[in-house]
């Protein structure tokens, strides 16, 4: 069987400037989430950061990237819009994206979904967060219980102004009684979305299994497939299946 390749992608401005931040992550939020994936044979993986030439997304990187993970917060703006048009020239060939947190408000995600998507509810008070499994089918579910429970984390709140999601995995809930759209999927061109919602920088989020659990499942799913097959919500023509 063939590796999913995998890019792991950072801005990692906030763990060089912030010591809470480099406490927590002292090699980098990606580093934190390729470290767990690279203990499954099923990746080849491989982390980019901002500062990198070109991001660290040359094109030879994105052709040989089966799935690339974005984590992106405070620099959105610094992402050159070359390099923007050429992730989202992958995703529409196939290439999976998973964006996680404030990857709402990144360039890619925003020129992939249509809208500006920054629009939401915030409060940043350490807040427990209850993270809602809506569809236990679904792959990117597998494995896991009736919820995540993440002892503190930033609130986000709707109204979240994206695209109604292709199909919706999680819902999250806050002490403060919010709720939000916080697993969502979506298809453009032959790639597959993921938009992922916990993961504040100040918080160990990408340190807890289950979350690490959610995007290793969401890599599988995103990755692209070769010919028709059975998938989540969706059934191949009679006449393809099994071929």
């Amino acid at each position: 069987m063939a590796h999913i390749q995998v890019t792991v992608w950072n801005e990692y401005r906030h763990e060089k400037h912030n010591e809470v931040v480099a406490g927590i992550y002292p090699e980098g939020i990606h580093n934190a989430i390729a470290g767990y994936l690279k203990k499954e044979d099923t990746y080849e993986v491989k982390t980019a950061v901002l500062d990198d030439p070109d991001h660290g997304l040359d094109d030879v990187t994105l052709a040989n990237t089966d799935v690339l993970i974005w984590w992106g917060h405070i620099a959105h703006q610094e992402v050159r819009d070359d390099i923007v048009e050429k992730v989202r020239s992958r995703v529409l060939d196939g290439m999976g994206l998973i964006v996680l947190h404030s990857g709402h408000a990144s360039k890619i995600f925003e020129r992939l979904l249509g809208t500006k998507t920054g629009a939401l509810k915030w409060r940043d008070d350490g807040e427990k967060e209850r993270i809602w499994v809506i569809e236990p089918g679904h792959p990117i579910a597998e494995g896991l219980g009736e919820y995540i429970e993440i002892p503190k984390e930033e609130m986000y709140g709707e109204r979240f102004e994206i695209p109604a999601p292709d199909e919706l995995v999680f819902i999250s809930w806050f002490e403060g009684g919010e709720v939000f759209r916080s697993g969502c999927c979506y298809r453009r061109g032959q790639g597959k979305i993921f938009y992922f919602r916990p993961g504040h920088e100040t918080f160990p989020v990408y340190h807890q299994p289950e979350v690490l659990k959610v995007i290793s499942n969401a890599v599988r799913w995103a990755a692209p497939t070769q010919g028709p097959s059975i998938t989540y919500g969706r059934v191949a023509p009679i006449e393809n299946i099994g071929k």
